[in-house]
C-alpha cells in the first residue's frame, strides 16, 4: 500500500539511494559489486529463506535502477556487466522497461474461490444454493468447493453470512487492467508486452517486490557531472510527496542541491494542455455527433489504441503536459536537457518515443528522486529557499487528480462558449476506462469529454509516488486553492499553446 514502509519500499529506496551516490561519487564502477551486502546486511534472510537470495534480488533491482536488463539465471554474469558502457549522459529505456524478477515471484494462486475454517456449517446452505455448476459440496456438515467445477463467479462468497469464502487472486493481476500478466511454465508471474501499457500499477501492487521498471537516475547524474544544464519540470503531483517541510517554496533550492539549474512546474504545460483541448473539443464536438478523450495519460492513451484502434482518432491531439511544457523549457534554453520528474511509469514509456526523445531526456519517478535527497544528504528541514512555484493556474494543478483534467477544460470551455452543454464523464484504473470506452464505441456517449486516468485516484495514484493516495488529494486540493490563477486561461503562456505541437 503507497505511503506505508514495508520491507519491499524499504528496498526500493535503498536502491535508488545507492545507484545515486555511486553515480555521484564515480570512480570504478566495479564498486556495483558490493552494492547488494549495502542494501542487505548481514547474515541472516530477514523476509526470504536466504540471505544470498535477498541480495541477489537486490542486485536485480540496482541494474534495473540504472537501466540495465536483468541477468539470466542459466548462466554466470557479473552483476557489473555492462554498467560502465551506462555511465553515459543520454540513454533511453531499451524495452522491456517492466519487468518481473522471476526468483523474487511467489507464484501466487491464480483465482481461486477457496472456504475457510471460518465456515460454521450452517443449515441454510446458501453457498450451494447460489452456485450455477454445482460446485459446492459438503463433508462432515462443512462446505467444500470443487476447483474443477468451479467458475470462480464468487456468488457463494456474496452469498455465505459468515463471509467464510474468499475470492483470492493474483495482486498484480487484480491491478493489471490490461489483463497482461499470465503464468509461466513455472507458474511465476508473466508479462504479455503486447497488452503492457507501462502503467506499473503490478509494481506497486506485488507483495513481494518481483515486478520492477527500469530507471535513468545514473545516467541524470552522468549528464551533470559532465556540465548539461539540466532543468528539472515537475508534475503537480509532487506537493507533500517528500514530507512536510519540503515545501514548494523549497523545492527549487533543494533540487539545485543534487545539481539541476533550475525548477519549472509542469501545471504550466497542463495549462496549455487545457486550452489546447477546449478549442479541440469546440471544434470536433459539434452537436454531439461525437466524443472527444484526454490526451495527458499516456497509458489511457495506449489502452485505447490496444483495444479500441478504430476509436483512437477520437483521443485529442494535444500533447501531452509532459511534452508541452518540455518543448517550452528548450525553446528557452536552448542545447539544454530536460528531466521530469513525477509519479507515472509510462511516461518513461512515453519519453523514450522517437517523436518525443528530442523533448525530454530523461524521466525520474518521485521514489526515484527521493533516493537522490538521500544519497546526497538533503535535509528538507535544514534547506533554505523561497522561490514558490507559481505559474501554473490551479485548473493545471488539478491535473495531478482523477477529474481534474475534464474539469480544466470543461472551465475553459465554458469561457469560450457559455452556450456549449459540455457533458464529462471520467474513468479511473484501466478497466474501468475499457468500460467507458465500450460504451462510447456503442455511440452511447456522443457530445461527451471523456477523461481516462490509468492510476485509480490518478495520477496522485502513479506507481512512483510515495504518500498515502487519500493524503496527497488533500494536498493538492489544497495547492489549487494557493494558486494565484484560478484558469488556465490566464497564464502568461497561453499564447504558446498553438506553438509548440
Amino acid at each position: 500500500m503507497r505511503g506505508y514502509d514495508s520491507f519491499v519500499t524499504e528496498v526500493r529506496k535503498k536502491v535508488f539511494t545507492e545507484v545515486a551516490r555511486l553515480a555521484y561519487e564515480g570512480g570504478d564502477y566495479g564498486r556495483v559489486e558490493e552494492l547488494p551486502y549495502k542494501i542487505v546486511p548481514g547474515e541472516i534472510a530477514s523476509h526470504r529463506e536466504s540471505i544470498f537470495l535477498e541480495r541477489a534480488i537486490a542486485g536485480e533491482r540496482v541494474r534495473l535502477a540504472m537501466g540495465l536488463p536483468l541477468r539470466p539465471v542459466y548462466e554466470h554474469r557479473p552483476l557489473s556487466e555492462g554498467v560502465n558502457e551506462s555511465a553515459i549522459a543520454e540513454k533511453y529505456y531499451d524495452p522491456p522497461l517492466i519487468n518481473i524478477i522471476n526468483y523474487a515471484c511467489n507464484a501466487c494462486p491464480t483465482k481461486q474461490v477457496r472456504v475457510t475454517d471460518v465456515c460454521q456449517g450452517c443449515l441454510s446452505r446458501s453457498c450451494h444454493q447460489v452456485c450455477p455448476k454445482g460446485a459446492v459440496k459438503f463433508d462432515h456438515g462443512k462446505s467444500v468447493i470443487d476447483q474443477d467445477k468451479c467458475i470462480k463467479c464468487g456468488k457463494c462468497a456474496d452469498a455465505c453470512p459468515y463471509h467464510a469464502i474468499v475470492k483470492l487472486e493474483r495482486p498484480c493481476v487484480a491491478a493489471c487492467g490490461m489483463d497482461a500478466i499470465g503464468s509461466d511454465e513455472h507458474g511465476r508471474a508473466k508479462i504479455n508486452y503486447d497488452k503492457c501499457v507501462s502503467c506499473g500499477q503490478c509494481l506497486v501492487s506485488c507483495p513481494f517486490g518481483a515486478i520492477v521498471d527500469k530507471g535513468q537516475i545514473f545516467q541524470l547524474i552522468h549528464a551533470m557531472k559532465k556540465g548539461y544544464k539540466v532543468i528539472a519540470i515537475v508534475a503537480p503531483a509532487f506537493v507533500g510527496q517528500f514530507g512536510d517541510y519540503l515545501t514548494p517554496e523549497k523545492l527549487t533550492a533543494a533540487m539545485k542541491i543534487l545539481g539541476f539549474d533550475s525548477v519549472v512546474e509542469v501545471a504550466v504545460g497542463a495549462d496549455l494542455c487545457t486550452i489546447d483541448e477546449a478549442k479541440e473539443y469546440l471544434e470536433r464536438v459539434p452537436g454531439g455527433k461525437t466524443y472527444m478523450g484526454t490526451s495527458c495519460c499516456p497509458a489511457w492513451i495506449s489502452m485505447v489504441d490496444t483495444y479500441f484502434p478504430d476509436q483512437a482518432d477520437h483521443i485529442s491531439m494535444t500533447l501531452t503536459p509532459m511534452v508541452l511544457t518540455a518543448r517550452m523549457v528548450k525553446k528557452a534554453n536552448p542545447g539544454c536537457k530536460v528531466c521530469f520528474i513525477g509519479p507515472c511509469a509510462a511516461k518513461k514509456l512515453e519519453a523514450s518515443r522517437e517523436h518525443i526523445r528530442s523533448d525530454v531526456d530523461f524521466v525520474l519517478t518521485f521514489e526515484e528522486l527521493q533516493g537522490m535527497f538521500e544519497a546526497k544528504e538533503v535535509w528538507y528541514a535544514d534547506v533554505v529557499g523561497d522561490d514558490p512555484l507559481d505559474k501554473g493556474s490551479a485548473d493545471g494543478r488539478g491535473f495531478a487528480v482523477s477529474g481534474g483534467v475534464a474539469q480544466a477544460v470543461e472551465n475553459v470551455v465554458k469561457e469560450m462558449d457559455p452556450t456549449v452543454d459540455m457533458k464529462v464523464m471520467k474513468a479511473e484504473g484501466l478497466r474501468e476506462c475499457r468500460k467507458m470506452m465500450t460504451l462510447a464505441k456503442a455511440g452511447k456517449l456522443n457530445g461527451y469529454l471523456l477523461e481516462g486516468m490509468a492510476c485509480p485516484g490518478g495520477c496522485i495514484a502513479g506507481a512512483g509516488t510515495i504518500r498515502p493516495i487519500a493524503k496527497a488529494a488533500k494536498l493538492i486540493e489544497n495547492y489549487k486553492k494557493e494558486a494565484p490563477l484560478q484558469s488556465a486561461s490566464q497564464s502568461e503562456f497561453a499564447e504558446l499553446a498553438d506553438r509548440l505541437d
